[in-house]
């Protein structure tokens, strides 16, 4: 690229991202002496969990939390302190994921404030990085590995089109993306829309300061509470009994239990789901149905219409409303990526063998870019000492035409339970794919 600089690297690898799985990958390559670079745009690490600065934007908004327990999310290396609450809160996680960096001495492979602008394959196979620095000057070096642990809640996702009336709407609309916190909003009427985590986090944190919260849902998803039985869901799902249940077994007493625990969605004015527990995402959460049942989050269809400051619903019903929270979601975006590539720019399944090995593109591969029903930091150690073992040649991939087979078969069993999509296609079981991952360790 025109105007960039040649920088020399010792690195054979270049890990692009610094939070929970950048961190993972890092560690894993470290701990085999593997020469690396990390790439991390933030004036941190922590991705996610760190709190975005002024002029940054970023999802972790005040109230989010940890909703998988602590045990499971804390890298096996480097427990989370004892001191933590089961669930914690995003500052206690990033400040955890920087003492893991700290204490695993990664921060001095660590480029923050770099910003990755291109990513492409040379003639030789060798992959050339051009990134930019905080000061605005783009740098280009060659590394035989890239490896992308940016994680998928990149870009936000807005409805296309908004709503008729958008363009006169007399409040604010923004996405959760640029939500901080509920006390912003002291006294206002805000409409919330999407029931996914942020939805519910987002309505449960303004149902405390906002005039009125009214959650708007187009669709109805399972709302699963953190504990049942008096244990964090991700610990059942951690727990041999469960793991030699049939799936049909474990879904029929997921909503058994579910019945029990809240009864039926409908009974809070909620649309029931239209499909069957674990064959599309769920929203966990302790909060949202008890501030519904307490009035202080009022639950609506979807958006129909905007005029001026009022808010019409498809049920016919209309409110008032100071500001719209858009809690729709992320696409994922990997702009730097060339197209062709298994998650470069554009729309679709997310094609990776074994969720990890672009097949088409020898030294490219993917850690964290899958979306588990529990906590995804044992998947993601188990990604990157696998692909550390790659790197370092202890591993030897099958054919692009073998690993081509694998996903396609991969997609077509997706496909039957999720739908085919981009988000469906980085769905994982927890306890099936883990075992999967240690027997790729052992192969």
């Amino acid at each position: 690229m025109d105007g960039s600089r040649a920088v020399p690297t010792a690195a054979t690898v270049c890990v692009i991202g610094a939070g929970l799985s950048g961190l993972a990958t890092a560690h894993a390559l470290s701990v085999r002496g593997i020469d690396f670079v990390c790439l991390e745009k933030s004036p941190d690490v922590g991705g996610i969990w760190r709190r975005a600065g002024a002029g940054e934007r970023g999802p972790a908004y005040g109230s989010l939390h940890l909703n998988t327990a602590k045990q499971l999310t804390g890298y096996s290396d480097f427990p989370m302190p004892d001191e933590l609450p089961l669930y914690p809160r995003h500052s206690d996680v990033a400040a955890y994921l920087r003492s893991f960096a700290e204490w695993a001495g990664l921060l001095p492979r660590i480029e923050l404030r770099t910003e990755v602008v291109s990513v492409r394959q040379d003639a030789d196979g060798v992959w050339t990085v051009i990134s930019r620095d905080a000061l605005g000057e783009e740098s280009e070096r060659r590394f035989e590995q890239v490896i992308v642990a940016s994680g998928h809640n990149t870009e936000a996702a807005l409805p296309n089109p908004l709503p008729p009336g958008a363009d006169s709407f007399a409040g604010r609309i923004l996405h959760s993306m640029d939500f901080r916190d509920g006390s912003d909003f002291a006294g206002q009427r805000v409409v919330v829309v999407g029931m996914g985590a942020s939805g519910v986090d987002i309505a449960s944190d303004l149902s405390r300061h906002a005039a009125q919260t009214v959650l708007s849902v187009r669709r109805g998803l399972h709302v699963v509470p953190k504990q049942l039985f008096g244990m964090s869901v991700d610990l059942i799902a951690d727990a041999p009994w469960w793991n030699e249940m049939s799936f049909p077994e474990q879904r029929s007493f997921v909503e058994q239990a579910l019945l029990v625990a809240r009864g039926k969605l409908s009974d809070y004015g909620l649309p029931e789901p239209d499909h069957a527990i674990f064959s599309s995402a769920v929203t966990i959460s302790d909060e949202i149905l008890s501030r519904i049942r307490h009035g202080a989050v009022i639950p609506k269809p979807a958006i129909d219409s905007l005029d001026g400051r009022r808010v019409a619903f498809t049920d016919g019903t209309s409110v008032e409303a100071d500001a719209i929270v858009y809690c729709t979601g992320f696409r994922m975006a990997f702009p730097f990526l060339p197209a062709g590539c298994p998650a470069g720019p554009r729309r679709g399944a997310v094609e990776l063998y074994k969720r990890v090995v672009a097949a088409d593109r020898p030294g490219l591969y993917f850690v964290g870019l899958i979306r588990p029903v529990g906590s995804i930091t044992r998947l993601v150690e188990a990604q990157a000492r696998w692909v550390a073992r790659i790197v370092d040649g202890d591993v030897t991939l099958p054919s692009a035409d073998v690993m081509r087979e694998e996903i396609s078969t991969y997609l077509t069993g997706i496909e039957e339970r999720y739908g085919r999509s981009e988000g469906s296609s980085i769905q994982v079981d927890v306890g099936p794919y883990l075992r999967e991952l240690r027997e790729l360790q052992d192969a």
